[in-house]
């Protein structure tokens, strides 16, 4: 019985030591003000254990930022709002940024979870990509000049609706931007679209060569893409040089968020981040839906608890992962 008491004891002091975030809030609609004031408190709080940078610009000029955390030269990299409509991806990476942070810095677990790994494999969160497709989505267009104003209402097929809009500003689709079979993907929409659309050429939108040079840059061992919705994880494209390899470690990440992992197509046309990331660096990439089918909308506020609850852990997953990977 004593034994037993001490037992509980010690439960219920680590899951009352675990730490939670507190800068970044969760019940309200993540803007790219919100990112930035978060940011602002995260660096100045946590300038001990963070880096944070800019990693380009877009197209209007937002900032897109990345923040590194913990000291090991191996690293991976988790990315966030390649889509306009999916910034609940952004919450979650900052979320997770800052719970993992706090726990790093005062020596605490998270649950049962230590952050050790982090001396030894940092952790770069890229938490909004498309700032630009965020803002016109969540229909705060002010900062865009009333002639541009226009042209996305027409790209936006005449609707002032935006709640669908995926696009960057000039109306190209991020995750159609990347070389891996990007000229087998189709040409409609011929013309800048809220959706679908993949540009002229690849690696023509500033976000996306902003995000092609970091990576070239910082050789992570692993990468994810979070997107919605559909809770499946993407982690093949044309059977990969090291297919078992990667698919262990989906497998891992699957098991922790109970996401059904997708079947390889042999046939997957491209076009991705996680495509040209496989097919470029030979290392396990993984695009993350979160949230249930919403249709064409950003999914409800109300999904964030349960999502976040199936994510907590995976960047200290993956962060292990990569340590060995790296041997």
């Amino acid at each position: 019985m004593v034994r037993l008491i001490g037992v509980l004891f010690c439960l219920f002091t680590l899951l009352n030591t675990s730490v939670e975030a507190k800068i970044v809030h969760v019940t309200q609609t993540y803007s790219y003000e919100s990112l930035q004031q978060d940011l602002e408190k995260i660096n100045k709080q946590y300038k001990v254990q963070t880096e944070v940078t800019s990693i380009g610009k877009t197209h209007f000029g937002k900032d897109i930022w990345g923040v590194k955390l913990g000291k090991g030269k191996t690293n991976i990299v988790l990315i966030g709002a390649h889509h306009g409509r999916e910034w609940l991806t952004s919450m979650l990476l900052m979320n997770m940024l800052e719970t993992y942070a706090e726990a790093y810095k005062s020596s605490k677990r998270i649950g049962f979870k230590s952050t050790n790994i982090l001396n030894e494999v940092s952790i770069w969160f890229i938490p909004m990509l498309n700032p630009d497709g965020v803002s016109i989505q969540q229909s705060n267009l002010k900062s865009y000049p009333a002639v541009y104003r226009q042209q996305l209402f027409v790209m936006n097929d005449e609707s002032k609706n935006f709640k669908r809009w995926k696009a960057n500003a000039l109306g190209v689709d991020l995750n159609r931007q990347y070389p891996a079979g990007w000229k087998s993907l189709s040409i409609e929409p011929s013309n800048p679209s809220y959706a679908f659309y993949k540009g002229k050429k690849p690696l023509e939108s500033n976000e996306v060569i902003a995000l092609t040079k970091f990576i070239k840059e910082k050789k992570p061992s692993i990468a994810v893409a979070y997107h919605t919705a559909g809770r499946e994880i993407f982690w093949n494209y044309k059977n990969g040089k090291h297919l078992k390899r990667d698919y262990l470690v989906a497998k891992k990440v699957s098991r922790e968020t109970g996401y059904k992992l997708a079947k390889p197509d042999p046939e997957a046309i491209g076009g991705g981040f996680t495509d040209w990331f496989i097919t470029t660096y030979h290392k396990p990439a993984m695009t993350i839906e979160i949230s249930h089918l919403v249709g064409e909308t950003s999914p409800p506020l109300s999904v964030f608890p349960k999502e976040w609850k199936r994510n907590k852990y995976v960047g200290l997953l993956l962060a292990k992962e990569a340590k060995k990977i790296s041997r």
